[in-house]
């Protein structure tokens, strides 16, 4: 659950042809959301380093760290109370998730965000969740089916990839971006609930084709409503 409170702010980051996406960024998100690795994880505590990451991470995804703005290892520094040399291991382990950009001498940076990026997105989504959720449907079992509750981590968890569970994690923690910028658009009526539930009952009754048709609309139906909201044109 998304919550926001009045401290709430806008960023403006760029868009399609020039038109910035605005982001409204709260004091008050519940960052539970936002952690994918938690089923992933051992009971092993935290290296310092991996705990930066998690932070980084986490206020990347927020929109805390704003899209396209430096990463100041001295700023870093003060704001997650560690030394130089974590910072840099942690933006570095962040590199290959694509949420950080390397420029050079210039140090780090927080990858940008755009409507053609979203669409790519999208699609990768689309393909890989809808191939996951299709295999999982022909061999969950009994408790794969209580977990569907959980719901979009649950329904591909039986596929039996891990690589394709690692790229859509990879993926999730890209699209929680722009999920927040959809929520604070209500211009463009959206019954989520009635998306999920549509998903879940489809699955439970394991129609594959029902299931991964629903899934795609859901997963589409983000880049459309931010993309007719900015007025960019989106390729399929």
């Amino acid at each position: 659950m998304i919550s926001e409170d009045n401290d709430g702010r806008q960023m403006s980051v760029p868009g399609t042809g020039g038109r910035p996406l605005t982001f409204q960024a709260g004091k008050g998100t519940d960052m539970s959301i936002i952690d994918f690795d938690s089923a992933s994880e051992s009971s092993t505590p935290l290296t310092r380093v991996e705990e930066t990451v998690h932070a980084v991470r986490a206020d990347i995804v927020s929109g805390e760290l704003e899209p396209g703005s430096k990463l100041a290892v001295d700023r870093l520094r003060t704001r997650y109370g560690v030394g130089s040399s974590t910072i840099r291991e942690a933006l570095s382990l962040l590199l290959p998730d694509g949420l950080v950009t390397a420029r050079g001498q210039r140090g780090f940076a927080v990858s940008e965000i755009s409507i053609d990026d979203l669409q790519d997105l999208s699609n990768t989504r689309i393909l890989l969740e809808t191939d996951a959720l299709r295999t999982s449907i022909a061999r969950g079992d009994d408790d794969w089916e209580v977990r569907n509750h959980q719901f979009h981590d649950a329904t591909t968890a039986a596929c039996g990839s891990r690589w394709i569970l690692h790229m859509l994690n990879i993926l999730h923690h890209h699209t929680e971006r722009y999920r927040r910028l959809a929520l604070t658009d209500r211009s463009i009526p959206r019954d989520v609930h009635a998306e999920h539930l549509a998903l879940m009952e489809a699955t439970l009754a394991r129609d594959a084709d029902t299931a991964c048709e629903v899934a795609a609309m859901h997963i589409q139906r983000t880049t459309d409503v931010l993309a007719a909201r900015y007025g960019a044109k989106v390729a399929g």
